[in-house]
């Protein structure tokens, strides 16, 4: 059984497929996953790499910066490859039109013709999916509601990065390039595998309710019933000239018990406030304060290996929000280190989706 991380920092993309394809010689992909820089054209990166593993099914997205096994990199593609012993069944499919349609049952549809079984019914513990999805589009919230309201199986993944231009992000999906689109894989391991979710934060308990939104547009008018500048300023007990200073280190977060699953706020707009996932009125919301990224995922690591042993492969979708906290903080080579005997691959996301959209979190899929 083989998976492989590997990395190029070749300049096109037919040589950075070429290069990912001699550094994978040594297996025979039957699936690979790669994400890569905006710098390359999407169009012809896509093509590229399906023609080198035309063999294999193939998915990936642009980013906002890049992980491999050790490293935090920029301006490259990183992938990870599996073997037929890794995986016994690999189904991809694509919805498109995400803005403005949900044709997330026409996927699974064809997903229930690949395996024979319907998607509300397959165990678990058994298949587990992936979801790559346009990070402009506003469509995240939608696609994991209707993926939850269908089955049970549990889809991991991140929203594509264009490296903070904001302007066109891509997935990837059958030598094809798309954007205003997800891409979703179903996988059935032949391994055992797992679900991690850490986001680095501590809660103030102090509590901000929505009273007036827009849900679509990402937007809160209000917390209980203040403009919503005022209430978030309040609860930090700063002026709110100063408030929008604490956005990356002070979020907000819907506890489900003790785990916070957070709301990133981007701007202010006048009094109002722009997020970057929803957050839906009469929704109560705790303030955050940041910890030590780094040393919180030592920590989770060090957990998952006593756990599982051998981590034979890792795949985390990682918010761009922690990587630019990581920046600020010297500390991309120290985090990239956490992962350097684990076979990883990953990339700085614009919104990581777990049981719905969420940020400043990193969300894993990790194989024994």
């Amino acid at each position: 059984m083989t998976i492989k991380a590997v990395y190029s920092t070749e300049i096109t993309p037919e040589e950075s497929a070429a290069d990912l394809s001699s550094k994978l010689s040594d297996i025979t992909a039957k699936f690979i996953i790669f994400f890569a820089s905006s710098k390359f054209d999407s169009g012809a990166l896509a093509s590229a790499m399906q023609k080198q593993f035309d063999s294999a099914s193939v998915v990936g997205c642009t980013t906002a910066g890049e992980i491999v096994s050790g490293k935090m990199l920029k301006d490259s593609v990183v992938a990870m490859a599996f073997d037929s012993q890794a995986l016994e069944e690999v189904n991809i499919g694509v919805v498109e039109n995400v803005k403005t349609e949900n044709r997330v049952p026409e996927v699974f549809a064809d997903f229930e013709r690949k395996t024979g079984q319907k998607m509300i019914d397959l165990n678990i513990k058994k298949y587990v999916g992936i979801i790559l999805v346009d990070g402009l589009s506003l469509a995240e919230e939608k696609l994991m509601d209707k993926i939850g309201a269908l089955t049970d199986i549990t889809f991991i993944g991140g929203s594509a990065g264009d490296d903070l231009k904001y302007k066109t992000t891509y997935v990837f999906a059958g030598g094809r390039a798309y954007t205003n689109a997800a891409v979703l894989v179903l996988l059935k391991p032949r391994v055992e595998f797992d679900v991690v979710k850490t986001q680095s934060f501590c809660d103030k308990n102090k509590v901000l309710e929505a009273t007036r939104v827009n849900e679509a547009e990402r937007i809160v008018y209000e917390f209980d019933g203040l403009p919503a500048s005022e209430a978030y300023a309040n609860a930090l007990e700063v002026p709110v000239e100063e408030a929008d200073s604490k956005f990356m280190s002070h979020p907000l977060g819907l506890m489900v018990g003790e785990e916070p699953y957070v709301r990133s706020p981007q701007q202010f707009q006048g009094s109002d406030m722009l997020f970057y996932c929803n957050i839906k009125e009469g929704m109560e919301l705790n303030l955050l304060e940041s910890m030590d990224i780094v040393q919180d995922m030592r920590e989770v690591m060090k957990a998952k290996k006593i756990e599982h042993g051998k981590i034979s492969g890792l795949i985390n979708f990682h918010c761009i929000l922690r990587t630019l906290e990581l920046e600020q903080r010297s500390q991309t080579e120290d985090y990239g280190k956490v992962f350097e005997d684990v076979p990883t691959i990953g990339f700085s996301t614009y919104g990581e989706e777990y049981l719905g959209h969420i940020n400043q979190t990193s969300t894993m899929l990790l194989f024994k």
